[in-house]
This record gives C-alpha cells, structure tokens and sequence, in this order.
C-alpha cells in the first residue's frame, strides 16, 4: 500500500473533498481551503462573522470549517458505524493537533492550529462538538427540556464560546449569556425543522411536552395539526424566546464590533420564531422560513451597526 493510499484511507468513507491530502499544506494553502469551504456555505455561523474585523476572520473560518466537517462526517455519511468511526478518526486528529501539531496533515487541522495558539483555545471546545455528533448516531428522540438543554451544552454552546475567546473575552458571566443565545438558536431550529427531522428519524420535540398537550408521535411525521399541537408549539416558542432574550444581554457588554454579530445572531433567532409565529405554529404545513427581505433587512441593519461602531467617540 502507498503512502498516498494509507493517507487518503484516513478518513475513508468521507465525502470526498474531505479526504486528507497527501502532503501537509502550507498555512496559506490550508487557510484557503477553510475560507472556500466557508464561502461556499450560505449559514449564520459565517455570515454573522463577517462582520467582525478582518483581523480575527481567518480564525473564524479555521474554526467553521472545523465545524463544517465535523458535522458532514456525522450528517452526511448514511451509515452510523461508517460516521462513528470517521467522527472518532476526526477527534484523533484534533489531539494530534494539540499534541503533535507537526503530524497533521489535513488543512483544517494547520489552519486550525495556528488559530488554537493565537487565541489560546481550549481543546474542550472543540472536543465537545464531537460529543454532539457522534449523539447523533444513536439517540434520536429526547423525553425532557433537560435533555434538550444537554444536548444543546455540546452541540451549540461551544461555538458561541469559541466567538468569545478568540475575541479576547474569557468571562464566565459572558459564556453563560452566550450559552442561551447559542442554546435558543438550535432550539428554534428544531421547531423549525419538525416535519424535516420526523422524516429522518429524528425528534427533538420532547416527549414530556407531547404528553402534557395530548400530541401523539404519529402527528409529526403525518403533519397532522391539532389545536393541541399548536398550544404545545406556542410553548415551546415562547420558553425559546425567553431564553433568546436574556442571553441577548451579551450585546451590551462587550466591545460594538463583536456587539454586532452578537445582535444578527440573537436577531436571526427571533427571524425563526417570528415566522413559527406567522403560521401560527404550524410547523407541520411548512417549514417557517425567513424571508429574503427579512435577510436583506437584517443584514443591512448590522452593516449600519458596524459603520458606526468604527466611527470615532
């Protein structure tokens, strides 16, 4: 077997533009290869982002293309054995990049490293990702809001708190604010999705909801719409919404540039629950979507934002 084979088997079974290369990229190289990938990826995570300053974006497209992969190795491969295993290979490669940061071939993980060191970033962060998506695999249903909230601890919150540490913000206070933002988003998103997800196995609607309002599985998958179901949906937004609002306090508290992607985030949240409320929670007709124009709105309003946070006091 060739070097070239064993390398490229690294993560065999992977979409193919994930293959690792067979020779180690330069820093450049592999920030390119980051920075096509979150091009080519229309996402809040990115485009929220690029309204920080220019310095910290190669940091930010290391870190969403960590994330992008991460999650295409979990979402993208059919079989859960297949997508276990490359999730475990892709966390081995997240040590060798702490560990032996000479050894790793693959462009995300050189691009990362030099991000890792700027930004002193813990490796938890990183590593709790992972967590979430090899869940992924094997639990598909969840029976409380505590479980939601645990899932959401992996899935969503670490990226939140990557924003913050690159930036240069290590407080607690903030990391809890950021978590329920970060937390709110994949809840509305869920809602979002209940139709998509029932089709894929998935519910993220907890069981214990279900049962308090009458709603039965059966419901989701066959978009049944029930005046049960849509109290139970109104709920389920509003506890969302809470959580969107208190977390959106973050925005005031750390210097206006980061303020303004904080702002489209949380902003972006509403977007979904707004249009949930719009259908008047039913999410079983269609999935709510915002709107271009809402886009186009939003997106305008944080360009305005961050004019203003660069003009001098």
């Amino acid at each position: 077997m060739s070097d070239r084979v064993a390398v490229r088997n690294e993560l065999e079974g992977a979409p193919v533009e994930y293959l690792t290369p067979e020779e180690r990229p330069s820093l450049d190289e592999a920030r390119g290869w980051c920075r096509q990938l979150t091009t080519s990826h229309y996402e809040n995570f990115h485009v929220a982002t690029f309204f920080l300053p220019q310095k910290v974006r190669p940091h930010f497209e290391s870190i969403y293309a960590y994330c992008r992969v991460s999650d295409d190795l979990g979402d993208e491969v059919a079989n859960p054995a297949v997508a276990l295993r490359l999730l475990e290979t892709w966390g081995g490669m997240l040590e060798e990049c702490y560990e032996a940061p000479e050894r790793s071939r693959h462009p995300v993980f050189v691009a990362l490293r030099e991000t890792i060191v700027t930004c002193d970033l813990p490796r938890e962060l990183f590593a709790d990702l992972l967590v979430a998506f090899r869940l992924d695999q094997v639990k598909t249903e969840y029976a409380t809001w505590e479980e939601l909230m645990e899932y959401s601890r992996y899935s969503a919150n670490p990226v939140g708190r990557l924003v913050l540490w690159v930036c240069g913000y290590r407080e607690e206070s903030l990391g809890v604010l950021s978590d329920k933002v970060c937390t709110a988003l994949q809840l509305a998103n869920f809602w979002q999705d209940v139709v998509e997800d029932a089709e894929r196995g998935r519910r993220y609607v907890p069981a214990e909801s279900m049962l308090r309002f009458g709603v039965e599985q059966g419901q989701l998958a066959g978009r049944v719409f029930t005046p049960e179901f849509r109290g139970m949906m109104e709920e389920l937004v509003l506890r969302t919404r809470a959580m969107l609002t208190e977390g959106g306090a973050i925005a005031g508290l750390v210097d206006k540039e980061l303020a303004v992607t904080l702002k489209l985030f949380r902003q972006g949240g509403d977007a979904i629950l707004d249009g949930i409320m719009r259908q008047n929670f039913d999410v079983l007709r269609g999935r709510p979507v915002v709107t271009k124009w809402k886009k186009v709105q939003l997106l305008a309003g944080a360009l305005v934002d961050k004019l203003r946070a660069g003009m001098p006091q």
